[in-house]
């Protein structure tokens, strides 16, 4: 795997959330991360959020069919049917197709898994952790292929007389604004295509908080609270 696969910038919450909504988990800790997401808002929040942004990719697996020897080798190495064991023995087949069958979902699964860590063609999703004065804000996944970011609050407090905007500032330091956010709920904004290209990877996200519907300039006028660098999942 290779520097495009990179977790220094992503918070271990963030990364356990990832992991429970791939189905990666087993164990002593999945059952532990179960029982965070039952009794923690925000962890809830974060697997829900993984498993939206997952959810397209799953649906464009196609399906596993096992081929038609699975079966023979199967059948091959069952022990001879016994004249009194006879139906038992087709419903110990039936079991081993059921297997087989559950065993193609889990080669769909770990699929599933490689398309998103960004092994196959698929560019891996850009990650960025947008921090700011002792505190994790906000989470944002760039996703280039469908020129979209997704940004989930953490522990952004609303401010009554002024809304959270995000910026995108690429190599040239000059912030172009991108939309925004919400302190209640996860938001997805489009990237214009003219700053499609400067979405890479070492590319900050930063946030500022403007007047109601966002700066009147096109650059941050009031203060920035919170920035995180862009690197790949």
């Amino acid at each position: 795997m290779s520097d495009a696969i990179d977790h220094s910038g992503l918070p271990e919450d963030e990364i356990l959330a990832a992991e429970l909504a791939l189905g990666v988990l087993s164990g002593p800790e999945r059952a532990a991360a179960t029982a965070r997401r039952e009794r923690e808002a925000a962890f809830a929040r974060m697997v829900a959020d993984w498993e939206e942004r997952l959810a397209p990719w799953a649906a464009e697996i196609d399906e596993v069919v096992p081929s038609p020897h699975v079966w023979s080798a199967i059948e091959s190495a069952l022990p001879a049917p016994q004249p009194r064991a006879r139906a038992r023995v087709w419903e110990n087949l039936a079991l081993w197709r059921g297997v087989a069958l559950a065993s193609s979902a889990l080669v769909v699964a770990c699929l599933g898994v490689i398309v998103y860590l960004g092994t196959l063609s698929t560019p891996a999703p850009l990650m960025a952790s947008i921090d700011g004065g002792g505190h994790h804000h906000f989470v944002a996944t760039v996703d280039t292929q469908r020129a979209t970011i997704a940004v989930s609050p953490a522990a952004f407090s609303a401010d009554a007389t002024r809304v959270p905007e995000l910026w995108l500032i690429p190599a040239d330091g000059k912030p172009r604004p991108l939309g925004i956010l919400r302190a209640d709920r996860s938001v997805t904004l489009t990237i214009p295509a003219a700053l499609l290209p400067h979405a890479t990877r070492d590319a900050v996200l930063a946030v500022s908080l403007e007047p109601d519907g966002g700066s009147p300039t096109g650059r941050p006028t009031g203060p920035v609270i919170a920035s995180g660098k862009l690197t790949n999942l």
